[in-house]
């Protein structure tokens, strides 16, 4: 069953974190995404930039962009993994591994249709 964790974290963490303690904790994620693999259990994963670009388009009008950063956001996803697992509860424990568990929210989500 495939569940999504989002990696939810504050603006501005990043910079703040500064190079050397940013370089730890990205070689931290990359432990544990080898783990992931070497688990059999990651089907995808990615940092995410923090650029941004949202689309609006209401029917019957033209599309509308708009890039980021957004002002009024307070986090932003900053990455995400993807994994095959057969419960919520085991992608929730996997979650509660996560070295960003320390400094983000990590949120579980399973991946399914919008309406069944």
């Amino acid at each position: 069953m495939p569940y999504m964790l989002l990696i939810v974290e504050p603006i501005g963490q990043r910079e703040a974190r500064g190079v050397e303690d940013g370089k730890v904790a990205y070689q931290q994620m990359l432990d544990f995404t080898e783990e992931l693999k070497r688990a059999g259990v990651l089907m995808a994963s990615s940092s995410l930039a923090t650029a941004a670009a949202r689309l609006q388009q209401p029917p019957g009008i033209a599309p509308r962009v708009l890039d980021g950063p957004f002002g009024e956001a307070k986090e932003m996803i900053g990455g995400f993994f993807l994994l095959d697992v057969k419960t919520r509860d085991e992608a929730v424990a996997i979650a509660a591994d996560c070295p960003a568990a320390e400094w983000c929210t990590i949120e579980v989500r399973e991946l399914g249709p919008c309406f069944a």
